[in-house]
């Protein structure tokens, strides 16, 4: 069996560790923990802007106030939010899906080059034994 190469093995582990910083930006672009922050942010606005528009309506018609937006337009406020929000996790969601097939991807390629080396590791073998072969017969 043959000895490691330091430089190679080290040229390995440098090509590995920017394969993986590469991989931690991407994976900090479709969301890490600042974009888990933010995304909560997002909803309580949400939550809370509907629930403002709800509670308008209920003051209007349960208990009679004179509310300063009227029903048919709180309502009409409501389903572009809740629109606007539908497509905001459409987005979020084809970030997602994405970013996965770049990694799958990424996967696929790296396993054809490792299937191209093992053919020519097998064909060398193959060429070995042949030449031993001849060698003792």
């Amino acid at each position: 069996m043959e000895e490691l190469d330091p430089i190679q093995l080290k040229a390995e582990l440098d090509q590995f560790k920017k394969e993986k910083e590469t991989i931690r930006r991407l994976v900090g672009q479709i969301g890490g923990k600042n974009a888990a922050k933010k995304d909560r942010w997002i909803n309580f606005f949400f939550i809370l802007a509907i629930s403002l528009l709800a509670l308008n309506d209920i003051l209007h018609y349960v208990f009679g106030f004179n509310t300063p937006i009227p029903s048919l337009f709180s309502l009409e406020i409501a389903v572009l939010l809740v629109s606007v929000k539908i497509i905001w996790m459409m987005h979020k969601a084809n970030k997602v899906e994405h970013f996965q097939f770049w990694i799958l991807n990424s996967i696929e390629f790296r396993l054809n080059d490792v299937a191209k080396q093992l053919q020519v590791v097998e064909k060398n073998i193959a060429k070995y034994h042949a030449e031993n072969l001849s060698t003792k017969g």
